[in-house]
C-alpha cells in the first residue's frame, strides 16, 4: 500500500489541484520511501528524510539528498508521508509546519489502512485544511502554516514525546514496541545463558533491550555490538546503554543487516528479527538475518533468537549452523540456539 500512497500524494499535483512549486524552491519531503514519482515539471530542490536505513540507502542510490532526521527550516513547502503509528504521524506533521516559511503549503497523505482519516480529522480540529482530494485508497489533504504555529505544535505533539519503558528505557513512537517490552524479546531475555563472553553483537537491536539485558546478565561480555536499521531506535540505544552499568565497550551501528556486510566477527549474537515486510508476514527476512548472523560468527561461535512459533526456522539453521536447538517456547514464541 505504500506505494499507492505515495501516488495519493503526489495526485495533487498531477491534477492541477494543487499549483507545482516554483523552479528552486525548498521542498522537504518526510517519510519518503522509494518508488516516487515526481510530477512533470517538479523542479523544486527536494531535501528527504528517512531514517529507515535500506530505505535510506535506495534513495541514495537514486540521487536524491537524503538525512536520516530533519535538518534546516526555512521551507517553502513540505511532503508528508503518513506510516503505521500514529504519533509518528503528528510529530511528522509538527516537524513539517515548524520547518517551512509562514503560509508554506504541507501537503499530508496516506492510506486508509494507516488511520489517514482519523488523522485528517485530528489535524482539521486544530487548523483550517486548505483542500483534500481521496484517490487509490487514501486520502491526500493539505494545510498551511499559520504565523503563529506554537499552540499546534503543542497539540501535535502532546503524548507524542518521550516514553520511558519500565522506568530505564527510553523510546518514542513510530520504534518498534515503543511503549512496552516486547513479549518475544523478554522471553529470549530470560533464556540468556549467563556464560556469554567476549565480543557480543544484537541484531535488529531495536532501543537497546536486549543488549542491555545481555549485560546485566553476563558478566563476561567485553564487548556489544547494536545494529539496527531504524535511526531513531539506535539514537535512544545509546542514550540507554549508556545507564547499563556495565564495563564492556559499546558500538553502534546504523546498519543495513539485509544489504549491507558486517565487517565484526563474534563469540555470540542475539536477535530478535523482524518477520513483516509492511503488513504482511515475510519469513525471508528472518531467514537473511540468520544467514548475516552464521557469516558474523566466529568457528565456534553461538546465535541466540526468538521467533513466532509458526515460522520456518529451522531449515536454514540446518544449513548455515553446525547444530541448533530449541531451548525454550511460551505464549506463541521459542528461542532457538545454534552454534557455528
Amino acid at each position: 500500500m505504500t506505494h499507492e500512497a505515495l501516488k495519493t500524494l503526489f495526485h495533487p499535483l498531477e491534477t492541477g489541484e494543487i499549483a507545482l512549486p516554483n523552479p528552486g524552491d525548498r521542498v522537504l519531503f518526510l517519510g519518503t520511501e522509494p518508488g516516487f514519482r515526481l510530477t512533470t515539471g517538479f523542479q523544486a530542490d527536494l531535501a528527504l528524510v528517512q531514517g529507515f536505513r535500506p530505505d535510506y540507502r535506495s534513495l541514495l542510490a537514486s540521487g536524491f539528498r537524503v538525512t536520516p532526521t530533519p535538518e534546516g527550516d526555512g521551507f517553502d513547502a513540505a511532503l508528508v508521508l503518513v506510516g503505521r503509528h500514529r504519533g509518528q504521524n503528528e510529530n511528522r506533521i509538527a516537524d513539517a509546519i515548524e520547518r517551512v516559511n509562514s503560509d508554506g503549503l504541507i501537503v499530508v497523505a496516506g492510506s486508509k489502512e494507516d488511520g489517514i482519516a482519523s488523522l485528517r480529522k485530528r489535524v482539521a480540529g486544530l487548523m483550517e485544511l486548505e483542500g483534500q482530494m481521496p484517490k487509490y485508497h487514501g486520502i491526500a489533504f493539505w494545510l498551511r502554516r499559520p504565523e503563529d504555529a506554537a499552540q499546534i505544535l503543542a497539540a501535535l505533539r502532546e503524548g507524542n514525546g518521550e516514553t520511558l519503558v519500565e522506568g530505564r528505557f527510553r523510546t518514542m513512537p513510530g520504534m518498534f514496541s515503543h511503549d512496552r517490552i516486547d513479549t518475544g524479546s523478554e522471553l529470549l531475555a530470560e533464556n540468556l545463558p549467563a556464560d556469554l563472553s567476549g565480543k557480543v553483537a544484537d541484531f535488529c537491536a531495536g532501543w537497546g533491550y536486549l543488549a542491555a539485558e545481555v549485560l546485566r546478565r553476563a558478566p563476561g561480555v567485553k564487548q556489544i555490538d547494536l545494529y539496527e536499521a531504524d535511526f531513531a531506535s539506535l539514537e535512544a540505544a545509546k542514550l540507554n546503554l549508556a545507564e547499563a552499568g556495565h564495563s564492556a565497550a559499546r558500538n553502534f551501528f546504523w546498519h543495513d543487516l539485509l544489504g549491507e556486510k558486517v565487517a565484526e566477527h563474534y563469540d555470540a549474537i542475539v536477535m530478535n528479527p523482524p518477520f513483516h515486510k509492511a503488513r504482511a508476514a515475510d519469513p525471508l527476512i528472518g531467514q537473511g538475518m540468520i544467514k548475516a548472523a552464521a557469516a558474523a560468527l566466529r568457528r565456534g561461535g553461538r546465535l541466540l533468537m526468538v521467533a513466532n512459533t509458526a515460522l520456518p526456522y529451522e531449515a536454514v539453521l540446518n544449513g548455515q549452523f553446525g547444530g541448533h536447538k530449541e531451548i525454550a517456547r511460551d505464549g506463541g514464541f521459542k528461542v532457538l540456539s545454534a552454534t557455528r
